[in-house]
């Protein structure tokens, strides 16, 4: 059912934890499965330096997010933000039909972590 490369990021996923002072955070839930992450980056120069997740959800939803901490590390935030959900489900050498909405919300995560990130470089993070 699930590839090697799914099983070795479910049980041994990479980039797990929080960032002390991350620059951009995304949160993204699918209140149908349940599966809720939150992604967490760090930028230099334009460049994702750092990036960690916690997963709340089932086998693909944590073996997904490990991956796109892994491919979005080094990565400017142009390249980042084109990381797509077949991109995600190719790096794991496929997923489930029934679990690609996992894929989606790794993607979305990140993409909402840079978008948070944009909006404060912005000087529009909502404090006053």
């Amino acid at each position: 059912m699930y590839t090697d490369k799914v099983m070795e990021h479910f049980t041994s996923p990479k980039n797990v934890g929080e960032l002390e002072n991350a620059d951009g955070e995304g949160r993204v839930g699918n209140p149908v499965c349940g599966d809720m992450m939150a992604m967490q980056i760090k930028v230099e120069d334009g460049v994702i330096t750092d990036v960690k997740f916690r997963t709340f959800g089932c086998g693909a939803a944590i073996a997904t997010s490990s991956i796109v901490t892994e491919m979005a590390k080094g990565m400017t935030l142009e390249e980042a933000e084109a990381i797509t959900n077949e991109d995600v489900a190719e790096a794991l050498g496929g997923l489930p039909t029934n679990k690609m909405h996992c894929s989606n919300l790794a993607a979305d995560a990140l993409h909402n972590a840079i978008e948070d990130y944009r909006r404060k470089a912005a000087g529009e993070d909502g404090e006053q």
